[in-house]
């Protein structure tokens, strides 16, 4: 009876399980081109991962940014109508009344002058209201080298007068054109108050 399974093996056989397979050239190839997509995606990832974070950090700032500067504009907006609503006022009820009632004759001696141009002959009247004739007339005497009737009349409005030459005629509304820039400020200042309080 042998003994040898008793005794132990020094022999140089390995167990089949245990050779270490070797792969061929084109194995190795595709196994480390594989491992070279593998950490190229990898990257790519961490790439675009780093981008987006820092896209969603730079929009953040870009939005508190403008929030803070969307705030900024309504004070300014607020601060600079505070300011000039006044002048507004002033300018549409008292200065813009007194100017265009000052150039008033001179709009008059204008639109007669043009009128003459596209008329050639007629006589000239001008109905103006109740106490502007005097004032009116010495302005027309001075600019205007041909006569002109005046006729004053109490059922005309101040800032109004009608101009015949010939068969043509015109009126002058003084009043309307202050009305219409009156109205005009107040939808300016109407509409920048809306929207300031819109944001």
């Amino acid at each position: 009876m042998a003994i040898t399974h008793l005794l132990e093996d020094f022999s140089s056989g390995v167990a089949p399980e245990d050779v270490m397979k070797l792969m061929s050239d084109v194995a190795l190839e595709d196994q480390r081109l594989a491992s070279f997509e593998k950490g190229y995606s990898a990257g790519w990832e961490d790439a675009f991962s780093a981008q987006e974070k820092d896209q969603s950090r730079v929009t953040g700032n870009l939005a508190d940014s403008l929030g803070d500067l969307s705030f900024t504009y309504h004070e300014a907006m607020t601060e600079l109508m505070g300011a000039v609503e006044p002048v507004f006022h002033s300018l549409v009820r008292l200065v813009l009344p007194e100017i265009m009632a000052q150039t008033f004759g001179q709009h008059i001696v204008e639109l007669l002058s043009e009128m003459a141009r596209s008329q050639a002959s007629g006589p000239a009247s001008l109905i103006v209201p109740t106490g502007t004739g005097a004032s009116i007339s010495s302005i027309l005497a001075q600019e205007l080298p041909m006569p002109v009737k005046i006729t004053e009349d109490a059922a005309i409005e101040t800032g109004r007068a009608y101009l015949r030459l010939g068969a043509s005629e015109r009126e002058i509304d003084s009043t309307s054109l202050l009305d219409s820039i009156r109205d005009a400020v107040d939808a300016f200042k109407y509409q920048t108050r809306k929207e300031l309080k819109n944001g």
